[in-house]
Formats: structure tokens, sequence, C-alpha cells
């Protein structure tokens, strides 16, 4: 008989107190996560089956989980009556001190299956439960003669003139107690991101990769560099390399004889997801972010995960801001290098589409968030797949490097018929690569992004 649902993220079955081992690391599972039911006399598939109980079976459950989670889990522990048979129910709540440990390993819930926590996930819970990001960590090896006074100055001078605030103090110490860069226990790990002398020095992690590759691959380099300095620094830099490694297109526009031109990809976007991956890394991650330029598109990889609850979908959508270091995110707000909290994926989604190119992938590796920006989704494999003639693959690489054809340039261009150009051109509008536009005289073809 089935009295019970299915296992969950918030509700396990055991068959017996034969399982108490991983009875133990299901309550440290649920201490860790959101909490949970942990049925024992309860088969895999829900059927009560019962379990036997003896004088002490109580107490030396209750005496193994306390035993073996560190802290110790006081759980609720009732015996209760099912389908005329006895079972154990052990409620479990999250616990307000985190990561809890059974037998000297950290486990999550994740589904109906407990996960063994690694370092990086470890640390990342504990910090949560203290209620403090890794940003708002004392840095033990800095002091003020590692900070840079004129940073220091200049961020102040900019977050008044930015953000209209009147900012007034009479020592270093008390300038950085205003964003929040110095404690009474010392400069916290943001102070030394943002107005350290030498921030490499420590922190090795805290560094731009840029590079630009030949074709479509990681091959080759055309151009590289690497940037470190302050948090405003690397952005700044990791921009202008960026621009030197971009074109910026010009076209007549049909039927106005108008000249036009406009970069590549739209830099506010761009701007924004560099911005985004230097200001909501994970700076315990020993990677460093990294921006790769290649012919189809442009990638930036942030060290990192989604915070705990979001997907892919969340960022692609209007969400609340939880940003992963959330006092740098505060002083980069102050001198307006973040202007909308919780909009900044939204924008670089809207900004795309409005620059006529197509919507922008993000990806979560696992470790990493990777946004990429494509010139055009008709790549080269797509174009192999379309049974394209010569003439119409290369009418492609030119529709997206000039975005519009008309008939008579193509006929000049491949010196083909007239019938041969609309035959041509009637292909890919069939197989949705180009729209036709305009009436008449001013006919051109567009190319669909």
């Amino acid at each position: 008989m089935k009295s019970f649902s299915k296992e969950s993220e918030r509700i396990e079955f055991k068959q017996s107190l034969a399982e108490s081992k991983d009875i133990v690391k299901t309550v440290a599972a649920f201490s860790n996560t959101h909490g949970g039911n942990i049925y024992v006399g309860i088969q895999d598939d829900g059927t009560v089956s019962g379990v036997e109980i003896g004088k002490n079976s109580v107490e030396k459950l209750a005496n193994s989980i306390k035993q073996n989670t560190d802290p110790c889990i006081y759980p609720l522990i009732n015996v209760k009556e099912k389908a005329g048979k006895k079972i154990i129910d052990i409620t479990v709540s999250e616990n307000d001190s985190k990561p809890v440990f059974a037998f000297g390993r950290a486990y999550k819930r994740v589904g109906k299956t407990n996960q063994r926590l690694g370092q990086n996930e470890i640390r990342k819970l504990s910090l949560q439960s203290a209620n403090m990001s890794w940003d708002c960590q004392i840095c033990r090896d800095a002091s003020l003669e590692d900070i840079d006074e004129e940073k220091v100055r200049y961020f102040l001078k900019t977050a008044g003139r930015k953000r209209d605030l009147d900012i007034k103090y009479d020592s270093i110490e008390e300038a950085l107690l205003k964003p929040g860069g110095f404690k009474k226990e010392g400069l916290t790990n943001v102070c030394v991101l943002m107005f350290a002398k030498d921030p490499l020095r420590f922190f090795l992690q805290s560094e731009v990769k840029c590079g630009r590759f030949k074709g479509i691959t990681t091959r080759e380099f055309i151009d590289m560099a690497e940037f470190s300095g302050s948090v405003q620094e690397q952005i700044d830099r990791a921009e202008k390399f960026v621009l030197r490694n971009i074109k910026k297109t010009a076209w007549i526009e049909p039927g106005t004889m108008e000249r036009q031109e406009k970069w590549e990809y739209p830099l506010d976007a761009i701007r924004e997801a560099v911005t985004n991956a230097i200001a909501h890394r994970d700076y315990r991650s020993t990677s460093g972010v990294q921006i790769r330029i290649f012919d189809d598109r442009i990638q930036v990889w942030n060290p990192g995960t989604l915070p705990e609850g979001w997907t892919i979908e969340t960022l692609k959508k209007e969400h609340e801001s939880k940003p992963y270091n959330p006092l740098l995110a505060r002083m980069l707000f102050l001198i307006k290098y973040i202007e909308k909290w919780g909009r900044g994926t939204t924008d670089i989604v809207n900004d795309c589409i409005t620059h006529g190119l197509p919507e922008p992938d993000f990806e979560d590796t696992g470790t990493a968030i990777v946004v990429t920006f494509w010139k055009s989704k008709l790549t080269a494999d797509r174009i192999e797949q379309l049974d394209l003639n010569e003439r119409q693959i290369k009418a492609v690489e030119y529709l997206k490097e000039n975005k519009t054809i008309t008939r008579l340039t193509y006929e000049s261009y491949f010196h083909c018929s007239k019938k041969t150009a609309y035959n041509d051109l009637q292909d890919l509008m069939d197989k949705e690569i180009i729209n036709r536009k305009g009436e008449g005289k001013n006919i051109y073809y567009e190319i669909i992004l």
C-alpha cells in the first residue's frame, strides 16, 4: 500500500535503521539546504513497509545523529503509524550555522540526492552563513601603505560628481570608511581591489585575459593582453582591447542614399558584460575573467556560478539584484560603472536586438558564466546544412558585413544574369536567410540574423 508521494528535495525514504549512516548524511544535507523529513520504514517507491523499533531505537538514532554531525544536529524524531505499521519521522530544519558536516564531510540536497560539497562550495556556504561576502572580508596582508591615495581621492571625487554626493574627509582612513573599504580590523578585500597600488600582489586571479583569435577557434592568436590594476582600470582597458579588435561597418541606406555606420557589436552591451564579469565573479576561484574575440563572436567568461535558485532563463527577464560581491557592486554603482541594479543582463539582450544582432547566448558551465555575442547565427555549420551554391555562400558573407544587397549588386558582384540573381535571391528567401524590403526600383534584400 502506498501512502507517500515520491522522494524529493525535502523528502527521503529509508527502509530500516540499518541505513543509519545514510540517514545521518541526509540530516546534514537537509540542514545545509532547506530542511526536510526522513521517513524510516518506507520503501523507495513510497510503499509503507514499517520498521522494527526496539526499546532504545529512537535514542540510539538520536545519539548517532548528534555524534556524527558537526555542528551537532538535534532533529525532531517521532514514531508514527501508517497503514497499520510503525514508521519513524525525522524532521530536520535548515541550520543557521553552515556548513553542517556528517562523518567529516559536508553535503547538500539536490533534487532527491545528497551531493558532497567541494572546498569552494564549503567556503561559500560558510560565508553565506556568516552573512559576509568575500569582498567584505579583511585582507590580512594589506595595510594603508599598500593603498594608492590618489585612487581613493579620484574615486570619491568621481562619486561626488556622478551621484551628487558631498563626501568630506580629513584622513585616508576616514576616506576609506565612506564607501566601506576600511574597518577597525583592517582593509577589506574590495578596498584592495579598488585602491591598492598593486592588487595583483594580493590576488593573483584579479586580472582580465583578452585574446583575439584567427577564425572561430582558439588555435591561433592575432592579439593578446592581460590587464591587472584596479577594477575600474581592468574594465576600461578591456573595453579598449575590444574596440581595437572589432570593426566599424559603414553602408549606404537604400532609398535614402544616406551613409550609416556602427560598430559590429553594441558597445554598451559589451561593457555591461565585462563589468558584470569583473564585479560579480567569484574571487575565490583561481581563474580570471576572459574575453575571447573570434571572427563570428565575442565571449565573456566570468568565473563563478549563478545565485541559488537562478537559471539561465532568469538572466533574460526582469529579476531582483543579487550581486555576488555586494560591496564591490555598490562602489561601482557610486561611480556609475553599474547603473541599473538587476537589469544588466536584460539590457544586454535588448541592446543586441536593437543593434540588429541575434539574442546573445548565456551559459552556465558549472564553473563559469559565459556570455556569447554573435555577429550572426548563420555559422559555417548552419550554412553547410542549407545546401547553398558558391555564389550564395559568398553572398551570405557579403550580407554579414554589409547587411543589405540589391539584385543589381548581386548581378555585378557575381557576374551573373538577371534570372540567376533572381533565382539565387528567391532561394535565400525561401530558406529564411534574407527578407525583401522596399518597393519598385527601391527593392533590396536584408539579411535575417
